[in-house]
């Protein structure tokens, strides 16, 4: 818990009542679970801020102490006898912190067991400290009594200086900045144990303390404890460590889990409206540049670079979608190792209510402006032929995005690995290099590029029927980019499809969207699989 864990667009009682409903079982009421929040929340001294948002790097919520403390509320939903609390002050003044300890404190008294680590405490934190453990470099230096501890070290030949932290004190010795005090301890010894003592210098300082804690009686005491437990263990089977229980099923989980990802997605729309507002910009700028499509070699043109745009438009704002499970990996990790849910209903949950509306929106709204700009086949079979083809394209492209980032802890390397995807889909699209005149050896490349399936899509929705033939001779574009003079250009949108090596039929049509259908749901398990066997122990 070294860092908070709690969705920031929620309230502090949004994030407990989640907990709730996924930890408790459903066969405690509603009205229980209720009362085991509230009751949490007058606990922990939330109650001013209990309807307030967390808070997050766009919103301002509640203070650093207070998103602490609901972040251990969120863990004492199911009344646990043992708290586990890595580093609960880190990010925290010395007055927040100490609050949150002596929080701690109260919770222990109660007969809850506390165990944290935590860095470098004040005195006033140290002081309420029961058992203190010290490690370094993987090893026990001490365990025992916290009011013992200077006396021990005092025992070894390390003296705390008066007035002086203790826990200063302890960090001193582990670093090696108090050695002198021992090294002067030494100087009065006889010879014989002079030279032992330099042997012993040999060896690491954490190892040297080590061995003098395994002579100890601290040490002796607690693996008499240990030795006690284990024995009484003895018959009992092994058991099963990293092994996740849920309390709820799968379809609780998915509801409650797609219901905190809709109030985040409404908690936090800048991204979302930053979305669709230049999505409907770039649609009116497309359409300004391609108006009023003719039918001449000029329109063949234009037509073919605008599908070209569209499909690769869609693939790139796709990107954004690298984040979706960067930016949660923490939570995600932290709640599904604490059983809140399974990583299907978490996968699922976020295609649902965060995927698949910021996708779709901004395809509709883009067909809707683009298709009537440009002037083309006024038939709604082939408008909504387009939006849907449109849409698969973005579908697909998201789920690539998706496969990359899974598991990903940095979205730089998801986006540059994502770019280079797209780059080399988009020479294989049709449009830069005529696909019929490439190598055999590097020609199966074109299966794998989703702009080639949409803009193949667009181009037999669009095409035939049309006639493009203004004079005997004209220029037209070539599949390469380039033009050339031609007595005999293609006329008609079934020429030129022919010339590209296109099938026109339905099937022909239809396959396209099948290819991006089978590529979406590849990519989407590839991503289900990467999250569902990420390193989520450490």
């Amino acid at each position: 818990m070294k860092d908070d864990v709690v969705m920031g667009t929620l309230t502090v009682r949004e994030n407990l009542k989640f907990s709730a409903a996924l930890r408790l079982p459903k066969s405690v009421k509603e009205q229980e679970k209720n009362e085991r929040v509230n009751q949490i929340i007058k606990e922990l001294g939330l109650s001013k801020v209990a309807d307030s948002k967390v808070g997050t790097q766009f919103t301002r919520g509640v203070s650093g102490g207070e998103r602490k403390r609901t972040n251990i509320g969120m863990e004492l939903i199911t009344d646990p006898a043992i708290l586990f609390l890595d580093e609960p002050t880190t990010g925290l003044d010395s007055s927040t912190a100490n609050a949150v300890l002596l929080l701690l404190k109260r919770m222990s008294k109660q007969g809850r067991t506390i165990i944290f680590s935590i860095h470098q405490p004040r005195y006033s934190i140290f002081r309420l400290f029961d058992s203190l453990t010290l490690l370094a470099a993987g090893r026990v230096l001490y365990h025992g009594p916290a009011q013992h501890a200077i006396e021990y070290f005092q025992s070894i030949g390390y003296q705390c200086e008066p007035y002086n932290n203790p826990a200063d004190f302890f960090l001193d010795v582990i670093n090696g900045d108090s050695t002198a005090v021992a090294m002067n301890k030494a100087d009065d010894s006889n010879t014989a144990e002079r030279t032992e003592e330099c042997s012993e210098y040999d060896k690491t300082l954490a190892e040297q303390l080590a061995e003098k804690y395994s002579n100890s009686a601290y040490y002796r005491e607690t693996k008499a404890h240990l030795e006690s437990i284990s024995s009484g263990n003895k018959k009992k089977t092994k058991p099963l460590f990293r092994q996740i229980t849920y309390a709820n099923s799968f379809l609780h989980q998915l509801k409650w889990v797609s219901r905190r990802t809709f109030k985040n997605l409404i908690g936090n729309p800048q991204a979302s409206i930053a979305q669709l507002g230049i999505t409907a910009l770039l649609g009116l700028v497309v359409g300004a540049i391609f108006f009023g499509l003719e039918e001449n070699s000029a329109g063949l043109q234009n037509r073919v670079g605008a599908m070209f745009f569209l499909t690769t438009n869609q693939c790139f704002s796709s990107v954004s979608a690298l984040e979706l499970f960067v930016v949660e990996k923490k939570i995600f990790m932290h709640e599904y190792i604490s059983g809140y849910y399974r990583t299907s209903a978490y996968f699922i949950a976020k295609l649902m209510a965060d995927l698949i509306p910021i996708r779709t929106m901004p395809s509709i709204i883009f067909t809707c402006i683009v298709y009537f700009m440009l002037g083309l086949k006024p038939t709604a079979e082939a408008f909504f032929i387009m939006m849907f083809t449109l849409m698969m394209v973005s579908y697909t492209a998201t789920s690539m995005a998706l496969a990359i980032a899974a598991g990903q802890s940095v979205v730089t390397i998801a986006n540059l690995l994502s770019t280079v995807a797209f780059v080399f889909m988009i020479i294989f699209s049709g449009l830069l290099v005529n696909l019929t005149s490439v190598m055999a050896w590097l020609s199966w490349l074109k299966y794998f590029s989703i702009p080639r399936y949409g803009m193949t899509a667009l181009q037999i929705n669009e095409l035939p029927g049309l006639n493009f033939c203004g004079s005997s001779n004209s220029t037209v574009l070539n599949s390469g980019g380039s033009y050339r003079e031609t007595g005999r250009m293609p006329c008609t949108g079934e020429e030129y499809l022919e010339s590209q090596g296109i099938d026109m039929s339905t099937w022909g049509l239809w396959q396209n969207h099948l290819a991006l259908a089978c590529m979406t749901l590849i990519f989407l398990t590839i991503a289900y699989l990467k999250l569902h066997f990420m390193k989520k122990f450490s």
